[in-house]
């Protein structure tokens, strides 16, 4: 290696103007007196090179974590970050203390990020360091020029022309197709990044994303914590970049991705276009721009194919980006073979002449059917396979697009997580189109939505720039409310939740629970717990306070009580298996049965604690069952529907080979000898609530978390 560089004079000009600002240095911080030499520096090497070099330096955030101090871009994409530190701090983390070292430890996230203090200089992409730290022969502070020799510069150079030239590695596979196992490890963590920006912002009263929170909680999700907000944010950024990458935008920009998805994804475009405004992009831009340039590198068509890469693509994302987060929101991916199997089984029921008669089952015009956690789509692209196969079989390929044409007007779907809503939105449309469906004005009836929320809620009054967001909560009420329901299936989240409080309703049962005065007293949930408590299981209610039992009662009333049908239907869950037997969950069996005809449970077990283990169908540890619950016309409360049950044993293969086998209620050999549920029925107690003596007004209050 020779002793020349390009860098030697302009790094010479830098350790200069560091000595002589320092010299009249008398105030402020000291590695504020880089900024302006370490600008000139970039610069002065980008000439040397031609090279297209702009420093962007960032806004000191006092007393935050913040930014690093300089973005740097490489004919217009972004190559890095650098950040400055005093002189004799050094450019080595691990002798970091206090502020410095709870920065790095947001720093190391980033995937290029360079460090230095004017006489040491390193590179560290992910937290790992690229090459050796490289040291000036002197102190720029106090010998300037003479700090620097032409071997320095050129140890330096190469160091610098790496972190410059910086591009995104995609890890890819020997097929030459994305690895969606580490690309999705590596999205949440630049997605974790975000939100932990967003989190700090949220510290801050003064700054803008104080009121964007705000903003959020009115149109969306009233009772959503910070945090809460903050993982909303990066989600919906993350997976509306993504989702708009696979849709043609190139270059990814916001404003490319925006008009990407403004056409069949209305309410993601509107949502990115409001939380990424000018003020707040400000307070996030190292992790957002990361983000950008990141997906910018994924192939459009990598996350297409015959073999659905989006199937697993939120359960690992979420995996990997916040395991406590699936754990609470339940979100665990559902095994095709269930799926089918279920949907199979609701299907027979649809077009059993003898149950509800619907020759076609549910691509029949008159099947509306809704999947009230949607997800990323599973259930509702099973229904579509399911339904357009028959008609491709019973009617030619010719009647396909036609009558997917009508199946995407109705089938609907509820999501809470704006991450799978965004998967599930993109899934159904594409199985729809894939088999020449023209989708609904405005795309699928999937929506961002709570579903426990009141059916009764005001539609968010909003300017006309949030009216996409506005006509996504006005569209879901309409659903809740008028939209007749025939069949209602799904994976319901099922998770014990956080003490009920006055802050938190929405997220501990909403309208099921609470009802709309708040306090519960005609909650539809009481059909659940006054004939427990009367039975004298009061004692054990509190296991009623589940995500899944919220779920089960929702559809109930939707499918078989509310105005809007109230007839002739099915429910169909696969659920945690915790109410078939235990006396807390009596009432919940008489009210299914009183408003049902049959009622079929098939028990898949998968206890994971405690002395009598069983493989499970998912990676959890709960029993599970799946129910098809089945009204066939106006039915008496009086008479108790017929309860078949059946169960499936062996290890988790052989629980998926054998749902793999059910065509229908027939493959199954059902019987009719749960005890639990054939206990005689007692009479409604309606008055529970209401009595005025204080034992009794007290007796269900006194059960509630």
């Amino acid at each position: 290696m020779t002793n020349d560089s390009v860098l030697t004079e302009p790094l010479m000009h830098f350790a200069e103007t560091v000595r002589v600002k320092m010299a009249a240095f008398t105030g402020g911080e000291p590695e504020d007196q880089l900024r302006t030499p370490f600008e000139n520096l970039m610069t002065a090497l980008g000439c040397a090179l031609g090279w297209d070099l702009v420093c962007k330096g960032e806004t000191p955030l006092p007393d935050r974590l913040g930014k690093p101090d300089f973005g740097i871009s490489l004919n217009k994409l972004l190559a890095g970050y650098a950040e400055l530190k005093a002189s004799g701090l050094g450019a080595d983390p691990k002798r970091f203390t206090g502020h410095n070292r709870e920065q790095w430890k947001r720093f190391q996230s980033l995937p290029n990020v360079l460090y230095t203090d004017g006489n040491e200089w390193a590179v560290y992409r992910r937290g790992e360091r690229l090459r050796d730290i490289v040291r000036l022969s002197g102190d720029v502070v106090t010998q300037g020029r003479k700090a620097v020799t032409p071997e320095a510069a050129v140890a330096l150079e190469p160091l610098l022309r790496d972190f410059l030239t910086w591009h995104p590695v995609l890890p890819f596979g020997r097929n030459g197709r994305l690895d969606l196992t580490r690309f999705v490890a590596e999205l949440a963590a630049y997605c974790r990044m975000l939100r932990q920006d967003v989190a700090d912002a949220l510290s801050d009263p003064t700054s803008p994303l104080v009121q964007l929170a705000r903003d959020w909680r009115r149109l969306l999700f009233p009772d959503a914590s910070d945090h809460q907000f903050a993982d909303a944010y990066a989600q919906t950024v993350t997976f509306a970049l993504l989702l708009a990458r696979t849709l043609g935008a190139d270059p990814l920009s916001l404003g490319s991705a925006e008009a990407s998805l403004a056409a069949d994804h209305s309410l993601l475009s509107r949502a990115l276009q409001v939380l990424t405004d000018p003020h707040a992009q400000a307070e996030i831009s190292a992790s957002l721009d990361v983000l950008l340039r990141v997906i910018g590198e994924v192939p459009p068509d990598a996350l297409s194919g015959p073999e659905d890469p989006w199937l697993h693509f939120y359960e690992q994302f979420l995996a990997a980006y916040d395991p406590k987060l699936r754990k609470d929101a339940g979100a665990y991916y559902t095994p095709v073979e269930v799926v089918q199997a279920q949907v199979r089984l609701v299907d027979a029921v649809l077009t059993d002449s003898k149950k509800l008669g619907k020759p076609l089952g549910f691509a029949d015009p008159s099947v509306i059917t809704l999947d009230p956690a949607a997800g990323t789509g599973t259930y509702l692209l099973g229904v579509i396979e399911h339904a357009l196969q028959r008609i491709e079989e019973t009617e030619g390929s010719g009647a396909v697009p036609g009558r997917a044409t009508a199946l995407a007007e109705n089938l609907y779907g509820f999501e809470i997580m704006v991450g799978p809503f965004a998967v599930c939105e993109l899934r159904v449309s594409r199985a729809l189109q894939d088999k020449g469906a023209k989708l609904p004005k405005g795309g699928t009836h999937i929506y961002l939505t709570d579903t426990l929320e009141s059916p009764s809620a005001e539609p968010l009054q909003l300017p006309l720039f949030l009216k996409p967001i506005a006509d996504q909560h006005a569209k879901a009420l309409q659903v809740k409310c008028k939209v007749p329901v025939i069949v209602c299936l799904g994976n319901p989240p099922y998770d014990r939740h956080e003490a009920a409080d006055a802050s938190n309703k929405a997220r501990t049962g909403g309208w099921v629970r609470w009802a709309d005065d708040g306090k519960g007293t005609d909650a539809i949930l009481n059909d659940f717990l006054e004939p427990a408590i009367a039975a004298g299981h009061g004692v054990h209610v509190k296991n009623l306070y589940n995500l899944y039992v919220y779920f089960w009662r929702w559809a109930l009333w939707k499918v078989f009580e509310s105005k809007a049908t109230a007839g002739p239907g099915v429910v169909s869950f696969i659920s945690a298996a915790s109410y078939l037997d235990g006396d807390a969950f009596s009432g919940m069996r008489e009210h299914m049965r009183r408003l049902c005809d049959e009622i079929w449970i098939l028990d898949l077990g998968g206890e994971g604690r405690g002395t009598r283990r069983s493989e499970n169908v998912f990676a959890i540890q709960t029993p599970v069952a799946i129910a098809v619950t089945v009204r066939y016309g106006k039915s008496s409360k009086r008479r108790p529907a017929k309860v078949h049950h059946a169960r499936i044993e062996g290890t988790r293969e052989e629980k998926l080979r054998a749902l793999e086998q059910i065509q229908d209620l027939a493959s199954l050999a059902w019987e009719t000898c749960l005890k639990e549920w054939h206990a005689p029925f007692r009479p409604r107690c309606r008055s529970l609530l209401r009595l005025p003596t204080p034992d009794r007004s007290l007796s269900l209050a006194a059960f509630r978390r």
